[in-house]
C-alpha cells in the first residue's frame, strides 16, 4: 500500500495504481499565502479511479456535488442519479451515486462533497463493469481509507 498526504488529508490506496496530482491556481483575488487547490487521482490497472480534489475557493460542499452532477448530466445522454448523504471520514458528506453509459459499458460513479478546514472536498470514485467485481471492492476500502484531520 502506498499512502497519499496533503493538507491534512489522506487516504491509502494500492501499490499497483497510479497517483497523479495536478495543482490548481491560485485565484486572482486570493491573498500570496492562500493555497490553490490541488486534484488528486488514483488509477486502477482496469478502469476504476478514484478522483479526490481539495477545491478551497468552492463557497460550499453541496455547491461541488452539484457542479459535477451538471456536469455529468451534460455528458452522458443515458444518465441516472440517486442522492446520497452519508458520513465520510467521520465527516457529514452529501452526493450522489449514478449510472451511465461509456462506450457501451454500464459505469458506476459515487460522488461525495464534504467540508474540510483546508476547504470543500470532493471525491469522485468510478469503475466500469468491466472490472467492478474486482475494483469496487478496492475503491470503498480506498475511500474508508481517508482521514481528515479536524484542526
Amino acid at each position: 500500500m502506498k499512502t497519499f498526504s496533503r493538507d491534512g488529508i489522506a487516504f491509502q490506496y494500492p501499490a499497483n495504481w497510479v497517483l497523479d496530482v495536478e495543482e490548481h491556481a491560485n485565484r486572482a483575488d486570493a491573498a500570496d499565502d492562500e493555497a490553490g487547490g490541488w486534484t488528486a487521482t488514483v488509477n486502477s490497472p482496469g478502469t476504476a479511479f478514484l478522483m479526490v480534489s481539495l477545491r478551497p475557493e468552492a463557497p460550499h460542499p453541496a455547491d461541488l456535488a452539484d457542479q459535477t452532477l451538471a456536469a455529468l448530466r451534460g455528458e452522458y445522454e443515458e444518465f441516472d442519479a440517486q442522492t446520497a448523504v452519508e458520513p465520510v471520514a467521520g465527516q457529514p458528506s452529501i452526493g450522489f451515486d449514478a449510472d451511465f453509459l461509456t462506450f457501451d459499458t454500464a459505469t458506476e460513479c459515487r460522488v461525495r462533497a464534504l467540508d474540510t478546514f483546508a476547504g470543500p472536498l470532493l471525491l469522485m470514485a468510478q469503475v466500469s463493469a468491466y472490472d467492478r467485481d474486482a475494483n469496487d471492492p478496492v475503491l470503498r476500502a480506498i475511500v474508508q481509507s481517508l482521514n481528515v484531520d479536524a484542526d
